[in-house]
């Protein structure tokens, strides 16, 4: 599941291209004409339609989980039992659930659910996969081997098979969730940084560094760990979808966020009883999670394209 999205950075390029000097001296004023980094960024990402397509998919959720207090057209705990099961209409644009609460009002507000779920597993796992990563590659020896171990015993489960038993032991809770899903996917970044360390710290403006004295503190944080951003970058990206989807599951099953919050993956199985007859209790959050997901996916392999070296036009 979680692992799987690691394979897509691949072909991403080891350094962003924005070399510090040994002594991580600010770089040089660009000359009359030149193009900024930045701005070459954006023209290349501006040329991939798909990712800018994912991009305004991104913008709009976070638009709308922002606005969800303000523009919900009811609270989404609110419970009209008259209006139970109502299909979508005037009152109801997209319908109510079981017990009259409004679903696109829930819709709503499970958006800003799950876009912190993605940021919160990302932020944890990313930071310390990451310190894990740039350890092994630099320290290499028996630190390397002790960490990539470790890193290994995590590889050999399934990660929803994990994620499963972390949370059930835990106990239920979308908090709990997290953890769990932050623990199956720090080894991905673990992995993905330590292989960029281990290319650059044989690297010409590293070994500089150490000739000049750099402690291995300034390296890593000057000369390292900044080109390695790129395929981080990436890996988040894709990353996000797959956390949202995994926190909705372990909701789905009850190991996640509980009833009554509006969370997509509790509203998916809120609503499985009643596919048949009331479609529209499982089509829309499966639809806004299919959309948000697919956001992420889209953005990711743009900026796989955009960042890698070897297709720079």
């Amino acid at each position: 599941m979680l692992t799987a999205s690691s394979r897509s950075t691949a072909k991403t390029g080891t350094e962003t291209g924005t070399e510090t000097g040994p002594l991580g001296q600010a770089a040089p004023p660009l000359p009359p004409g030149h193009t900024s980094p930045s701005r070459v960024f954006w023209r290349r990402f501006r040329q991939e339609t798909t990712a800018l397509i994912g991009l305004l998919l991104i913008i709009l959720f976070v638009l709308l989980a922002v606005l969800a207090p303000w523009i919900s057209p009811f609270d989404p705990l609110h419970q009209d039992i008259p209006s139970s099961l109502a299909a979508p209409g005037a009152a109801h644009w997209l319908g109510a659930d079981k017990l009259g609460r409004d679903i696109l009002s829930r819709i709503l507000h499970g958006a800003r659910i799950s876009l912190f779920s993605g940021v919160a597993v990302i932020v944890m796992a990313g930071l310390f996969g990451s310190l894990v990563g740039l350890l092994a590659g630099y320290a290499r020896g028996w630190w390397d081997e002790a960490l990539m171990r470790v890193t290994d015993i995590f590889f050999a489960f399934p990660s929803l098979i994990l994620a499963m038993a972390i949370a059930g032991a835990l106990g239920p809770s979308l908090q709990n969730a997290l953890i769990a899903v932050a623990v199956v996917t720090w080894p991905v970044y673990a992995r993905l940084v330590r292989g960029q360390v281990l290319t650059l710290r044989e690297r010409e403006f590293v070994q500089a560094a150490r000739a000049v004295g750099a402690p291995d503190g300034v390296i890593l944080r000057r000369h390292l760990l900044p080109n390695t951003l790129s395929p981080l970058l990436v890996q988040a990206s894709f990353d996000m979808g797959a956390v949202i989807l995994a926190v909705a599951g372990l909701s789905f099953i009850g190991f996640g966020a509980q009833p009554p919050t509006p969370e997509w993956g509790v509203m998916i199985s809120e609503g499985r009883n009643y596919i048949t007859t009331h479609w529209w209790l499982t089509a829309f959050p499966a639809l806004s999670m299919l959309l948000a997901v697919a956001g992420f996916n889209l953005v990711g392999d743009g900026l796989r394209d955009v960042l890698d070296p070897r297709l720079k036009k």
